[in-house]
């Protein structure tokens, strides 16, 4: 990674840690198959109530940033992806361009299926008003994990924790990163 894009990303990361967060709901769900389960986790940024933040100043794409950087960290091939796997890699800059997108609506999302041989399975929307909504499939509670790495926190206590045998499917974000080799 060249060292303009290391400092960048490091300037994401900064804005991460200083972005104040509140649970407000984690979710299990069944997955596709019998052996795996999805979370779905919904939060809110936590801002004084006389603060009026632009998009770019809520921490948003700092907070998108860690969360890939996290999930990618924790991320292990499956099947076929072993072949573009390596252990000593790193998320960027370019993997998290490649991941985020926006919609007509206003939503800032991350979407990560497999990327460099890693299955991450990690989507996120942050919509411009409500609740962040961050899914994962077959990642067990990895996510819970991350928000606690970066919270700085030793327990998640969510408002409210759910099981949901055939809970909301994660449908709501679309779009994928796909694969690349570099």
């Amino acid at each position: 990674m060249h060292t303009e894009q290391r400092q960048a990303g490091f300037r994401l990361l900064e804005q991460a840690a200083v972005t104040e967060f509140e649970i407000l709901r984690s979710e299990v769900f069944a997955g596709p198959d019998g052996g795996e389960f999805g979370l779905r986790i919904e939060l809110q940024f936590v801002r004084d109530a006389d603060e009026t933040l632009s998009s770019d100043e809520s921490g948003a794409l700092g907070f998108l940033f860690a969360m890939g950087v996290l999930s990618f960290a924790d991320a292990r091939p499956r099947g076929a992806s072993e072949r573009d796997y390596r252990e000593q890699d790193e998320f960027g800059l370019d993997d998290f361009v490649d991941c985020l997108s926006h919609t007509v609506g206003g939503h800032l999302r991350f979407d990560a299926d497999y990327v460099r041989g890693r299955r991450m399975k990690t989507r996120i929307d942050v919509p411009p008003a409500g609740p962040v909504v961050i899914d994962t499939q077959g990642r067990g509670k990895s996510a819970e994990h991350w928000l606690v790495r970066l919270r700085g926190a030793r327990h998640l206590r969510p408002a409210g924790l759910g099981v949901s045998a055939g809970g909301p499917a994660p449908d709501q974000v679309t779009g994928s990163c796909g694969s690349r080799g570099k």
